[in-house]
């Protein structure tokens, strides 16, 4: 299975990889834009990405202990339960704010023992930031986080930083890897296709 053509079409398809004119949170301008919640709209899609992303997880269990799943609210929570289903794994939430009525704390799901290994589950690596701190909270419980799991590199130097700092990062596909395919596909434009490619080399 060529699994770069199959997020491709499953990102594509289901309206979460768009193409065109976008400003970003920063307020730099980009030739696309991701939104993993459009993935809700396609079930066929959102189960394409679970079944190779609990794939990949597998295969990293394989060789390193992982004994839970995590992700930070909201994008990567979308995509978390499905995966976990596949995977036989727990998995917790973390909330960007500390509740403070009923169940409280930074995290939701399942609760966090000392020692556990946890993999680090997002929608994009971009600058590696927001990764940093969703898994601080899980750290401070004592849990270890050595793998990192994405579905999209943006290839913004997120992951070089994140791997600098001690994490494994592993993405389901790279920005420039999905603009080609789809190109080829003609899912999108050359130019699109080469707008993606000049911004990423900009960076």
């Amino acid at each position: 299975m060529d699994i770069t053509s199959e997020v491709a079409r499953a990102l594509f398809n289901s309206g979460c990889l768009k193409f065109g004119t976008f400003r970003l949170k920063s307020g730099v301008l980009s030739p696309y834009y991701i939104d993993l919640a459009s993935v809700l709209s396609s079930p066929k899609d959102l189960c394409t990405l679970a079944d190779i992303a609990a794939e990949r997880v597998k295969q990293i269990a394989a060789k390193d202990r992982v004994d839970k799943l995590a992700t930070i609210e909201l994008k990567g929570a979308l995509m978390l339960p499905s995966i976990a289903c596949r995977t036989n794994m727990p998995c917790v939430i973390v909330r960007k704010e500390t509740k403070s009525y009923g169940a409280t704390g930074r995290t939701a799901g399942s609760d966090i023992v000392k020692g556990e290994r946890i993999l680090f589950f997002d929608d994009v690596v971009t600058e590696g930031l927001s990764k940093v701190e969703g898994i601080k909270p899980l750290e401070e419980l004592g849990a270890k986080v050595e793998h990192i799991l994405v579905v999209v590199d943006r290839e913004q130097h997120g992951r070089e930083k994140l791997e600098k700092l001690g994490y494994k990062v592993s993405a389901l596909a790279k920005i420039t890897d999905l603009a080609q395919k789809l190109v080829q596909e003609s899912k999108i434009t050359k130019e699109q296709g080469e707008a993606v490619l000049n911004y990423v080399k900009k960076l």
